[in-house]
C-alpha cells in the first residue's frame, strides 16, 4: 500500500499530464483507484474460502458458466463484496488529502468543507458533523466485521 500523500500527488500529476480538468470526475476516479485495495482484501479473503467444487457441481447439473456464477458463486461472494464496499465507502468518505489535491475550483466535499470551516474556528455544527461521521464509521465497520465473521463460520 502506498501512503495517501504519495497517491494524491501522483494522481494530481497524472491528471495534469493528460490535461484532465479537475472536478467531481477526478475525485471519483482518484477515490476508486485509492479504495480498490481496501475493497479487494475482504473479497479476496472470501474467494479463498470458496471451493472450486461448487462451480463444478453446478456445471455437472448443466448450468452454464453464467448461471453457475450468478446462482452459486455470487451469493457465496456477497458477504465479501458487501464488506469490501463498506470499508471502501468509509475510507472514501473520510478522505481529505486525495480529495483536496484533485478537486477543482468550486468543488466541495464534506471533508474539504469541514476543513475550510475549521480554519475559521471550531463551531458546534462542525463538532456535530464530526460526531455523526465517527458514529456512522463505527457502525459501518462493525456491520462489515459481523458480515465477514458470520460468513467465515459457515
Amino acid at each position: 500500500m502506498v501512503p495517501e500523500i504519495v497517491t494524491a500527488v501522483a494522481t494530481l500529476i497524472f491528471f495534469n499530464a493528460i490535461g484532465f480538468d479537475r472536478g467531481l470526475l477526478t475525485i471519483l476516479m482518484a477515490h476508486i483507484a485509492f479504495c480498490i485495495p481496501f475493497a479487494y482484501l475482504p473479497i479476496a479473503a472470501r474467494m479463498q474460502g470458496i471451493e472450486d467444487t461448487y462451480e463444478q457441481a453446478a456445471m455437472d447439473l448443466y448450468a452454464s458458466k453464467r448461471q453457475a456464477f450468478t446462482r452459486i458463486l455470487l451469493p457465496l461472494m456477497m458477504p465479501g463484496i458487501i464488506s469490501g464496499f463498506l470499508l471502501a465507502f468509509i475510507i472514501s468518505l473520510d478522505d481529505f488529502i486525495i480529495t483536496n489535491f484533485v478537486k477543482g475550483a468550486g468543488v466541495e466535499t464534506l471533508p474539504t468543507a469541514i476543513f475550510g470551516a475549521v480554519k475559521q474556528g471550531i463551531k458546534p455544527n462542525i463538532m456535530a458533523i464530526s460526531t455523526m461521521l465517527l458514529a456512522v464509521s463505527i457502525v459501518m465497520v462493525t456491520i462489515s466485521y459481523f458480515i465477514a465473521k458470520s460468513d467465515n463460520t459457515k
